[in-house]
Formats: structure tokens, sequence, C-alpha cells
């Protein structure tokens, strides 16, 4: 097989893997394929989405962002704290708490030179710290009444289609928006391919890393919020179990942990594929332990599958 085939395959692997999927555990279990059922999945993807189109920026210029679910968290804790005081105004304060942490992370990777691995991994423990704190280790529940006040715009329906469909949609054309028509977009690809050459071509690096690490830490708050709503709380541990699935997502989805190719389009297709895993194994009465694992083995193998070995012949 030549590399140009080669090539064609791994583009279009995720969808046909997302069909090959959905086939399966259709035959397994009739139910799976009603217009109810995979209406509640896509719902329940949109927050797994809008996480993973945030980890998509940073890791589509070689880094990896693994604050992720600890900024989520924090931010559901923020919200559900200052709801009762200041309504709406709560929303762009939790973001903004988000933000915070992401350009914190993205001046410890850019400024200090702290790789992206332990500059995120220690704003991720900033933040649960923070979160802990805020909440006294503790659930906070938000109340009916604002719930039905300031949560409509999550839990409510539109067109018969739920809020978080449509939350995911517009983060989808906000990033492919970032990722097509902005310098951003294109200069993350270019230093994701070869940053060396991107240096020498005039662009910005350090700030391209500093902003693709505020995106991240801002849709990681934003999915934080939908999480938040949906499970009507705030808690220090809401988004603990996202980490694996929203970076399994960008990678499922065909983008190379190396950086320089991928899309926000492929995460969306990769949190399908992560989600009817996950649901599927469900319907199929499969143990939610031997989940995790399988959700590990296909995160493997869909590395193994889109790393163009030929780019990398060491592997560290």
């Amino acid at each position: 097989m030549n590399a140009t085939t080669a090539a064609r395959l791994r583009d279009v692997a995720p969808i046909l893997t997302l069909f090959l999927l959905v086939l399966i555990v259709g035959v397994g279990s009739r139910g799976f394929l009603s217009p109810e059922t995979l209406l509640v999945l896509a719902a329940d993807t949109s927050t797994l989405f809008i996480m993973a189109a945030g980890i998509t920026f940073v890791i589509l210029l070689g880094g990896i962002d693994l604050s992720v679910q600890a900024v989520a968290s924090m931010t559901s804790v923020v919200m559900a704290l200052l709801l009762p005081s200041m309504g709406y105004a709560a929303f762009p304060v939790a973001l903004g708490a988000g933000a915070l942490l992401g350009l914190m992370n993205g001046l410890a990777f850019t400024r200090l030179k702290v790789p992206s691995f332990i500059s995120s991994l220690a704003v991720g423990g900033i933040a649960t710290a923070l979160a802990l704190a805020f909440s006294g280790t503790r659930s906070i529940p938000i109340s009916e009444e604002l719930r039905h006040a300031y949560l409509w715009w999550i839990t409510g329906r539109m067109l018969g289609i739920p809020a978080e469909l449509w939350l995911g949609l517009l983060v989808l054309l906000i990033c492919l928006f970032l990722e097509r028509y902005t310098l951003f977009g294109r200069w993350s690809l270019a230093v994701g391919a070869g940053e060396p050459a991107a240096i020498a071509s005039g662009v910005p690096v350090g700030l391209v890393k500093l902003g693709a690490c505020v995106f991240s830490a801002t849709f990681a708050a934003f999915s934080g919020l939908v999480l938040g709503g949906r499970l009507v709380a705030g808690s220090p541990t809401l988004a603990n179990e996202f980490l694996l699935p929203a970076v399994a997502a960008v990678v499922v989805g065909g983008t190379a942990l190396t950086g320089g190719v991928g899309s926000v389009w492929r995460t969306l297709i990769g949190a399908l594929i992560v989600s009817v895993v996950r649901v599927g194994m469900t319907f199929l009465g499969v143990d939610v332990f031997v989940q995790q694992i399988v959700l590990g083995v296909v995160l493997i193998v869909a590395v193994w599958i889109t790393i163009d070995r030929a780019k990398i012949p060491i592997v560290k």
C-alpha cells in the first residue's frame, strides 16, 4: 500500500468506524437505533464534544491539555455558588475563571518553557484545589427555582431538539470559523507541522500557543457550565471522568498527537465514536469497569492508526 492510499484510508477511517459501530450496536440491540435514543446520544455527546473541541487546538500545534476536566469541575462550582446572587452574570464570571486558568497554563507553557504536559497537569491541580476550597469539598445543588430561571438554555428544548445539541452546534461553528478563516487556525496547523519553519516564516508561535491554551480552557469551562446545568449542581469532581474520553475523541477522530494534522470536524466524529462505544456497551450489558478498559484500548489503536510513522521514525 503506497503512502497516498494509506493517507486516504486514515482520512476516512473515523467515519467508517462510526458507521460500523452504530451498525454493530444496532444489530445487538434494536432499541439503540430508535430516533429518541439517537437524539439522547447526540445530546450526551455535546458536553464531551465541547471539551474536546478546545483540546483540539492544543493538540493541533503538538501540545496537550490535561487540565480540562479540573477546569470544567471548578467552573461548575463557581456557577453554582454565584447563581443565587448574580443570576446570569454568574456564567461569564465562571467562563472568565476558566479562561484565566488557561492563561496561566499558556504563560507557563510559552514564557517559562514548561512542557504542556506538565504545565496543564499543574494548572489542573490548582483548579481542583480551588474547586475543593470554594465548595468546601461538597456538591453545591442548584434549586429548582434557579434552574427554571437561569438554566433553561441548557436543559430546555428548541424545535423539539435538546438545547445541548444547539450549544454543541454553536461551538462547532465557532471552532470551524477559528480553524478555517482566521490566522490563528492556519498558524496552529503551521506550528504543529514544523515549529522551526513556522518561526522562520514569522509566525508568532508563542502567541499561538497561548491562544490555544486559553481557548481550550474556555471551552472546558463552557462544558462545565453545560454539565453543571444538566446535573443541576456544581461539584469539584463533576467532570472527573471526562479527560480520557475527551482526548480519545480528538485522537480517534484523526487529529495527530504529533500536531499539524486534524480538525474540529474530525473531533466531532471522534466524540460520536466514543459516545457510541460507551452507550453501546451499556446497551449490550458490558460492565462499567470493562468500558474503561475498552476505551483505553480504542485510544491506543486510534493513535496507532492515525500516526504517520514515516514522519516520526523515533517515538519517545
